[in-house]
């Protein structure tokens, strides 16, 4: 966890221009509205220093919004009385101790950060279990010994793919509550990996897919990502995919092997 609220004032600004991203509807101002704007200013000099505190203000903004999502709520009033006070030189606060105030905050954020998601953790274990538990009475499901669950959606007549091969798929991932993480259809072209460089679920399902088939994939966490947390796929994540085998790159390594 990033320490909070620590950046100056330049870096701020900095931060916000390089990183800032507005909505059109935002962006977007009519001439009137941007003839207004130019007129609040003086000159230059008192535009620069507004769009200052305008970086600020957009940084503690984006700052406290990430803290309240993990339950911990900054009183933004409080946080005004803190740059004002600063500025007129009468800060309630030494150097060493806003410094010691933010390393404790720094530590109640990690701890609430870990305990969210340790909190999404379990619930993707409940829920994962049920979803595959479900899943696996559906008819035509199938399980493999290691747990992966697939059902054939349609069966092709070409080749099956070993490990080693690379293959050519189109693909639709999502969790368990049908939110999609990833999508070759969505990109408008189909991915190319060799097979044994992706997640263990995949190696051992799309080996079962013979070219032109499209299956269902159940993939349990141990298949998947496990106990890794990203921003899209929460950790102990089950994991559904519909995937189209579209072709083997390898074959013909497999055509010289067979002839020699």
């Amino acid at each position: 966890m990033k320490s909070v609220m620590k950046m100056s004032l330049l870096a701020a600004t900095v931060a916000f221009a390089v990183g800032c991203q507005q909505d059109d509807a935002k962006v977007e101002q009519t001439n009137q509205a941007a003839e207004q704007a130019e007129a609040a200013f003086a000159n230059d000099d008192d535009k620069a220093a507004y769009a200052i505190g305008a970086s600020l203000a957009q940084y503690l903004n984006a700052n406290l919004d990430q803290q309240a999502d993990i339950g911990l709520e900054l009183d933004k009033e409080v946080v005004l009385q803190g740059v004002q006070d600063v500025f007129q030189g009468q800060s309630k606060l030494t150097d060493e101790q806003a410094q010691a105030a933010l390393q404790s905050l720094d530590q109640r954020v990690t701890k609430l950060a870990q305990q969210q998601a340790k909190e999404k953790a379990e619930a993707a274990i409940s829920e994962g279990e049920k979803y595959r538990a479900d899943f696996a009475q559906q008819d035509g499901v199938k399980e493999t010994d290691s747990g992966l669950l697939y059902k054939v959606d349609n069966m092709g007549e070409g080749d099956k793919p070993v490990a080693e091969d690379t293959v050519v798929v189109h693909y639709k991932g999502t969790l368990t509550d049908g939110t999609q993480f990833d999508s070759s259809y969505d990109r408008g072209e189909p991915a190319t990996f060799p097979l044994n460089r992706v997640i263990p679920g995949w190696t051992e399902g799309v080996q079962l897919m013979p070219v032109g088939s499209k299956f269902t994939f159940v993939v349990p966490p141990e298949l998947a990502y496990g106990d890794q947390d990203t921003a899209s796929i929460p950790a102990n994540s089950t994991l559904v995919f519909d995937v189209e085998l579209l072709e083997i790159k390898d074959d013909t390594k497999k055509d010289a092997a067979s002839e020699g």
